[in-house]
């Protein structure tokens, strides 16, 4: 049993759950090394105590999981099955306490579960996975600092092809046309080209807007590689910009830089927000500032924790997360810079290095 699935079963024993039923593919993954998309098809890691840990994959993946499983016990179902039956199957007696990762269960999902593996209580897993993957191994900073490679090479490239007149979308798809050419699994998250106003969205979705002298040029943009993600944001100016503009984006960058400073073990996440805000607002641009510092990332994009003013957690060696102050003026455009950072035991280590002083394309 790998050290991670002896960590979990520790974890059972000590929250009193009977029976442990992990659905989510990234979950599945990150316990046995067996990564799949199973699409609507059952896939399943069902652990009890004192049983081999089983392993429950549709049929057309089986070879697939025997091979990058650590996990020996592999049923498989076809698509004429219901895998919930046969799940019931592989149980002996009754089932007390079962955990499962409530943000993950559909109602319907949790309707086949109750009538074929009825339990006298539900708990959910999802804290104690939680918990687990917010401390990243030095494997998984490896792969991360990878992605981070992967995605800088991907923006030095991608900015070549800027052109006056170029449309937001046809940049998009250049973008993402190199993260497979330079080796990416693939984007971790729609790639976002802004330009001109349309940089005062802070979501906003790439169009037919064309780039034009004057305009400032946002790009937000991730992959994925080896099973983990990378998310950066850098702004451009197209040739000359105004006076406004060039005071948002140094006030964005000072905020960037001073949430940096802030993090260390120790500390709490929302004071890494409050130090990146407390620099927007005495600017004079804090409603302009419309949202959280940043989230974590790992498997996913996104995931915990979520850094804001009101989170009151503790940084702890291992996690990694963005930091990722905005300035949005409807009218004007917006500026937001954007890096992936790594508390260490002493410190933070920045996993992204693309220059951030502003820089003048076109």
């Amino acid at each position: 049993m790998n050290s991670r699935l002896h960590h979990i079963t520790n974890a059972m024993t000590t929250n009193g759950w009977d029976l442990l039923l992990i659905t989510d593919p990234k979950h599945v993954y990150y316990l046995t090394g067996f990564a799949s998309d199973p699409h609507e098809r059952f896939l399943g890691l069902l652990l009890t105590h004192g049983e081999e840990p089983l392993l429950m994959v549709p049929a057309l993946d089986g070879d697939a999981a025997a091979a990058a499983s650590s996990v020996n016990n592999i049923v498989t179902h076809q698509d004429t099955d219901n895998p919930y039956e046969l799940l019931s199957k592989q149980i002996q007696g009754s089932i007390g306490t079962m955990a499962l990762e409530k943000d993950q269960l559909t109602v319907s999902r949790y309707e086949q579960l109750q009538h074929f593996l009825p339990a006298r209580a539900f708990q959910d897993a999802g804290p104690v996975l939680r918990e687990m993957r917010v401390r990243k191994s030095k494997d998984e900073i490896t792969k991360m600092k990878r992605a981070a490679v992967l995605v800088e090479e991907v923006l030095t490239q991608g900015l070549k092809q800027v052109k006056i007149g170029m449309r937001e979308i046809e940049l998009v798809a250049e973008l993402e046309y190199l993260m497979k050419r330079l080796g990416a699994d693939g984007p971790s998250f729609d790639t976002m080209v802004l330009t001109g106003t349309n940089t005062a969205l802070p979501h906003g979705v790439p169009g037919m807007r064309q780039i034009e002298q004057g305009d400032l040029l946002m790009f937000d943009l991730g992959v994925y590689a080896g099973g983990y993600a990378s998310d950066i944001t850098r702004t451009f100016a197209v040739g000359h910009i105004g006076t406004e503009q060039e005071r948002i984006y140094n006030t964005v960058l000072a905020a960037n830089e001073a949430a940096i400073s802030a993090v260390k073990p120790g500390v709490t996440y929302g004071s890494i927000d409050r130090a990146a805000r407390a620099v927007i607002e005495e600017a004079g641009y804090g409603p302009a500032f419309l949202h959280r510092l940043g989230h974590g990332l790992g498997m996913d994009v996104h995931e915990y924790p979520s850094v804001h003013g009101r989170n009151e957690d503790l940084l702890q060696p291992g996690a990694v997360f963005t930091i990722e102050p905005g300035i949005y003026v409807p009218g004007v455009g917006g500026v937001r810079i954007e890096d992936d950072v790594h508390v260490t035991d002493s410190g933070v280590e920045v996993l992204t290095s693309f220059p951030k002083q502003l820089t003048v394309i076109g």
